[in-house]
């Protein structure tokens, strides 16, 4: 699985700090604290008819985030979507669109790591993008990565943080393997979460998700949890074990970017019947039509044509 080159991004405007460039334009200064130490906090959002889903959600994340790395002035949550807005209008974006908003500590004054050499307050980057969900539906191949997913005591994956070699590794260790993304366990040799996305396993009907040790608290996550709860379908929280995964009767991944995905085979271990599961293609139409009726719309119009 590998993402392909789009042509209408061809000559996309991408906003840093209230100016908006063309894609082939640089602009972050070498002295950018995300430059100099991957420094920063993001947020994937996703673009539905003009409305974002789960926009205030990010946002608070992306808060929570800069504020447990102690930025100094975080921007209003109006300031950031006027930024976001006037993106997606620089490139007549209505539909099917991703969005990398990025919050980085700033520029400094001088090479360091000191946060004290960050004086002219946080860089704020959106980069919006024609993108439809990522992963192939038909379903995904997954191998376990020997990379381990840190928790608290090492960081906290509570920090939605831009540093992503942790996952980088563990997407090369897969990529190598054959599969698509890679499993990636925590530090006592419990399911984490993929280098991407959160997990869920189907079993008896029900769905179990790992519990939020050792990674994100997933937006997407949240919201296939609350709207199973509504359907019927029972939902358990706690830890899982790889083997359960094998053997689960389905499982399928869920994140912004690739909205809900199937898993038909794990470290060579074929899941359930080997095609995406009935559980699988509930959870995901309740979803995409959870998200295209629930988004927070931007005053954005219809691309005409």
């Amino acid at each position: 699985m590998l993402q392909k080159y789009d042509e209408r991004n061809s000559d996309l405007r991408y906003w840093v700090n209230g100016e908006l460039l063309h894609r082939d334009q640089p602009g972050l200064s070498p002295f950018d604290s995300v430059v100099q130490g991957g420094d920063a906090v993001w947020e994937g959002l996703r673009l539905y008819r003009g409305a974002i889903f789960g926009l205030h959600e990010h946002l608070a994340r992306l808060r929570r985030s800069a504020t447990a790395l102690n930025f100094a002035d975080i921007p209003g949550d109006d300031e950031i979507v006027t930024a976001v807005t006037a993106t997606l209008q620089a490139n007549d974006m209505y539909d099917g669109v991703h969005v990398r908003l990025t919050l980085t500590r700033g520029v400094k004054v001088t090479s360091g790591m000191d946060p004290r050499l960050n004086t002219a307050g946080p860089t704020l980057i959106v980069l919006a993008e024609h993108k439809p969900p990522v992963y192939d539906t038909s379903g995904l191949r997954l191998a376990t990565a020997s990379v381990r997913r840190p928790g608290p005591d090492v960081l906290d994956p509570k920090i939605h943080h831009a540093n992503l070699l942790n996952s980088i590794l563990a997407k090369i260790e897969a990529t190598a393997a054959g599969a698509d993304d890679a499993l990636m366990l925590d530090q006592r040799g419990f399911v984490a979460e993929t280098n991407a996305t959160h997990l869920f396993a189907v079993a008896g009907g029900g769905l179990v998700t790992p519990a939020t040790v050792a990674c994100p608290e997933g937006i997407t996550r949240e919201t296939v949890l609350s709207l199973a709860a509504s359907a019927g379908i029972p939902t358990t929280v706690r830890d899982v074990s790889l083997i359960e995964m094998y053997n689960a009767d389905e499982v399928f991944c869920t994140g912004t970017m690739g909205e809900i995905a199937g898993v038909t085979v794990i470290d060579g271990r074929t899941i359930g019947g080997g095609e995406v599961g009935a559980v699988t293609g509930r959870v995901a139409k309740l979803y995409q039509e959870h998200a295209a009726a629930n988004g927070v719309r931007l005053g954005l119009e219809p691309v005409a044509g």
